[in-house]
């Protein structure tokens, strides 16, 4: 397969409600989309970088960066069959995954698409339909937040994750498991604490949570284990693993026992593929976390979830929670907590092109 087009379009959509974490607060997102042309077909990828470097290094203008001039250069007009072909195009490359991540979706949905086959069956996915649980952000108001929590707990969503941070963490989780003693919860501090707040961590073994996901730096595994062997509850690592090769040092070590797979901070599809398969072999846990993806990208999480290994629910909740107007169809919805997986070749949805005009604030031809 040759790529004979490529596209850059940096599109943008208002949120349903902000959302905040322990680092930063957003109304909209800025997201860039890769199209591929190749052999008759189109293929998309997406970017969901942050536009700002706080949750990691990349921003959506070091992504169009990289994609420009070097990613895309690298593998328009080059032959290849394959993601390792792929991954070959640009394995001089130093991390930078979120643009990785976005030209090899685009490259993924080629293959599947000249295959007639579904993405998630390309991938060796097992499932028809993934369960789906939502984030909730920093609410400074914890009646709201308990009102959210209820309103999805009503739609069927199966788990529900706080985000927490200083002065927000103990009360907040604590009125919510008062009111929800049951349901399945768990915290996300992105990264918000050190092992000085220890005292405060081990507070939250008493609720029951599933896990805690990226408590300490969003580049340490050390420390994770020194507070992993102070808590009963599991460590969940997020922005500490970049590879197989992380995740295999991180278990080693005892820094966390869950994993949150996440195809565009892992580098793509295959990458993350990677990470599942070394953690199904050692009988650890993982679940898809989400970036807010447009549809593009929330429908590779749907078909890297589809996997044997994914058995907590993750992000992958329905595009209705964040946005009045996604960019494909049919619609990404979750029904009584579960998002079928799609039987279409490729990524399984169709991307309407007069929503992504509108929403486009850039856009780069190259050929």
């Amino acid at each position: 397969m040759i790529i004979e087009r490529a596209e850059l379009l940096l599109v943008r959509l208002p949120m349903i409600r902000s959302f905040a974490t322990s680092s930063s607060q957003k109304t909209h997102q800025a997201h860039i989309l890769v199209k591929l042309y190749a052999d008759g077909l189109v293929g998309w990828g997406e970017c969901p970088s942050p536009t700002d470097p706080y949750y990691c290094e990349e921003t959506t203008e070091t992504c169009w960066h990289m994609l420009r001039d070097f990613l895309l250069p690298g593998i328009v007009g080059k032959a290849w069959a394959s993601a390792e072909d792929v991954q070959a195009t640009y394995a001089k490359l130093k991390r930078n995954n979120f643009a990785k991540a976005g030209l090899e979706m685009a490259c993924w949905d080629l293959l599947a698409q000249r295959a007639g086959r579904p993405l998630h069956a390309m991938l060796g996915g097992t499932r028809d339909e993934v369960l789906s649980g939502v984030s909730l952000g920093v609410e400074q108001d914890t009646g709201r937040l308990i009102g959210l929590v209820e309103q999805y707990l009503g739609e069927g969503y199966r788990r529900i994750k706080l985000k927490i941070g200083p002065g927000r963490d103990v009360a907040v989780i604590a009125a919510v498991r008062e009111r929800f003693p049951d349901v399945p919860l768990m915290a996300d501090a992105n990264s918000a604490y050190t092992l000085a707040d220890l005292p405060m961590l081990k507070e939250l073994d008493q609720f029951g949570l599933m896990m805690i996901e990226q408590p300490l730096a969003h580049d340490d595994i050390v420390d994770h284990a020194t507070l992993q062997a102070e808590l009963s509850t599991p460590i969940c690592l997020d922005e500490s693993i970049h590879s197989v090769e992380d995740a295999r040092k991180a278990l080693d070590l005892g820094s966390g026992r869950i994993i949150n797979i996440k195809v565009s901070r892992l580098g793509g599809l295959l990458n993350a593929k990677r990470v599942h398969d070394h953690c199904l072999a050692r009988g650890v846990p993982v679940w898809c976390g989400g970036m807010h993806e447009f549809g593009v990208g929330r429908a590779a999480n749907l078909a890297i979830a589809s996997l044997p290994g994914f058995s907590i629910p993750g992000d992958v909740s329905g595009s209705d929670k964040y946005y009045h107007e996604d960019i494909v169809e049919p619609a990404i919805l979750a029904e009584r907590g579960a998002i079928p997986l799609p039987s279409g070749p490729g990524l399984g949805y169709t991307v309407d092109e007069r929503r992504v005009e509108r929403a486009c604030e850039r856009r780069l031809a190259l050929r």
